[in-house]
């Protein structure tokens, strides 16, 4: 329950209803500014069965859309017209579309938003250059609006690019830790990797890219993207938690997956820097082995258990979504969006999915 605000309401709720509100104003953009092969061009036809149908029909198929709408909000808090911030939001949505397709192909995904990976329909060469593409949108979205002027355009694209960089060197830690079989990560080398692979483009930049385009000053700027790290920090350890112990239900064919993929989570270096030598050979052996027996990923859970990993990432999850909220009380923005931005914080360590 929300008592600050001088309400009753269900931690999140305040969110969640923004993101509802929003979506289908980023749907509509999204769909009527798909990019396509130019007029007159003679391979027209190819060119879309190969390369912009697949990128179009990824874009439609959904997701929730909440970058693009941390954007809005970031605009919003400072005063300005979300409408006009509708150019870096989707561009975000973009990158976030070319980031999925590259996991997938990394990950050998089979499934995604409940279809089939891009690359298991197109072919992982055709998958990869529609994921190029949708990095391309990134930059054309914000280059051809006219909703801002070029100072803020300039700026904008300087935070989407430091974006993309810090996204790629967290995917290169995740990805190079992953190759050469390192167990040796500690917790604090994982929160630098999920920070810079998720919390940087998962609501930091959003945030601040929306402030910039709301022509917020310098304090709300580093203001929202400071709250932003954190929170999207949170949310990462959130989704690592819910792969483990949420609801099976919910997760689906991906519960415990982290487990089968030998992901170095923040439970895992816990548990590793904590546990036994035994118990901890146990458990680097059922994580290389990319185990799928259910006994077996139940194994490694009560392993976590055992060194108390999960009670220790559930507890920094809700302490870093609470110091963000303390933090955000120093920067002036507008009272109704804080109030959003404040539900974000608990929604992202509440949800169940």
């Amino acid at each position: 329950m929300t008592e600050a605000s001088g309400r009753t309401d269900t931690k999140g709720a305040a969110f969640t209803a923004y993101l509802a509100e929003k979506r289908p104003l980023i749907d509509d953009y999204l769909t009527s500014h798909l990019p396509s092969a130019g007029e007159g061009e003679p391979a027209r036809a190819d060119l879309a069965r190969y390369l912009y149908d697949p990128l179009a029909r990824f874009t439609r198929s959904g997701g929730k859309r909440t970058r693009p709408a941390l954007v809005l909000l970031g605009c919003e808090a400072v005063g300005g017209d979300a409408s006009r911030a509708l150019a870096p939001a989707t561009a975000i949505e973009d990158f976030q579309s070319a980031a999925l397709i590259h996991d997938d192909i990394a990950d050998e995904g089979e499934m995604r938003r409940g279809q089939p990976c891009v690359h298991r329909t197109e072919g992982v060469g055709v998958a990869i250059n529609v994921g190029d593409l949708a990095l391309v949108e990134v930059i054309e979205k914000v280059l051809a609006t006219s909703a801002f002027d070029g100072e803020r355009r300039l700026r904008v694209l300087r935070a989407l690019v430091s974006m993309e960089r810090r996204t790629l060197e967290g995917q290169a830690l995740d990805l190079g830790w992953a190759r050469d079989e390192r167990w040796d990560i500690t917790v604090a080398s994982y929160l630098t990797m999920a920070s810079h692979k998720t919390a940087f483009y998962s609501a930091a930049t959003p945030l601040a890219v929306g402030a910039i385009v709301g022509g917020g000053n310098d304090a709300q700027v580093e203001g929202l993207r400071a709250f932003g790290m954190s929170t999207g920090l949170a949310f990462q350890l959130q989704d690592d938690l819910l792969n483990l112990v949420g609801d099976e239900s919910k997760q689906g064919k991906d519960f415990r997956s982290d487990i089968t993929e030998g992901k170095r989570t923040m439970m895992v270096c816990w548990a590793l820097e904590h546990l036994d030598v035994a118990k901890r050979d146990e458990l680097i052996s059922i994580l290389s082995s990319h185990a799928t027996d259910r006994q077996r990923l139940a194994r490694a859970v009560e392993l976590m258990e055992t060194a108390g990993a999960i009670d220790a990432v559930r507890d920094y999850a809700h302490k870093t979504a609470e110091d963000a909220k303390r933090e955000l009380a120093d920067v002036n923005l507008a009272q109704s969006t804080r109030d959003v931005l404040e539900s974000m914080a608990d929604f992202f360590v509440e949800r169940a999915g």
